[in-house]
């Protein structure tokens, strides 16, 4: 009986111990620089598109289920709630003033990544007017990263 019973402590450790060495099932490492530099390449895109005016180019970044927390607005949930809300924003903006994105940093862990970056607000004469930070929490669907959630707040002083 005894030695039925340390066969059993000794099957469950080793099972305990090849469980906890092994990789999650059906996560994969993920490369840092060549997520950092993808979704730089979005940020990227996004602001080519928000130059552009196109808000419908700008809903490539966003997740069917998104929500975007923005500067001096009320969050706005859903891909077709965040294209209106672009598609409003862009047709009132007669300044020319176009938006810089930088990534300062990613983490990311199994399908999810999040980014920390830095905006910069540029006038047409490439003077600089506002900045600030945001935070973006991607998802990785069906091989490609759209972005979930994310928020942005400026660095300089209210007025």
């Amino acid at each position: 009986m005894r030695c039925k019973l340390q066969m059993s402590i000794l099957i469950a450790l080793s099972v305990l111990v090849i469980s906890a060495c092994s990789d999650e099932k059906g996560v994969s490492a993920i490369d840092i620089d060549k997520a950092k530099t993808d979704i730089q390449a979005m940020e990227d895109a996004y602001a080519a598109a928000e130059k552009a005016k196109d808000a419908d180019k700008i809903m490539a970044y966003y997740s069917d289920d998104a929500i975007t927390y923005g500067r001096n607005r009320m969050p706005e949930a859903g891909k077709a709630a965040i294209r209106e809300g672009h598609a409003t924003r862009l047709a009132a903006d007669t300044t020319g003033n176009y938006n810089v994105y930088k990534v300062v940093d990613v983490f990311a862990e199994g399908n999810m990544l999040v980014e920390i970056g830095a905006w910069t607000e540029m006038s047409p004469a490439g003077a600089e007017l506002n900045k600030g930070h945001y935070m973006s929490y991607f998802q990785n669907r069906d091989g490609k990263w759209v972005c979930v959630r994310d928020m942005s707040v400026s660095s300089n002083p209210a007025k």
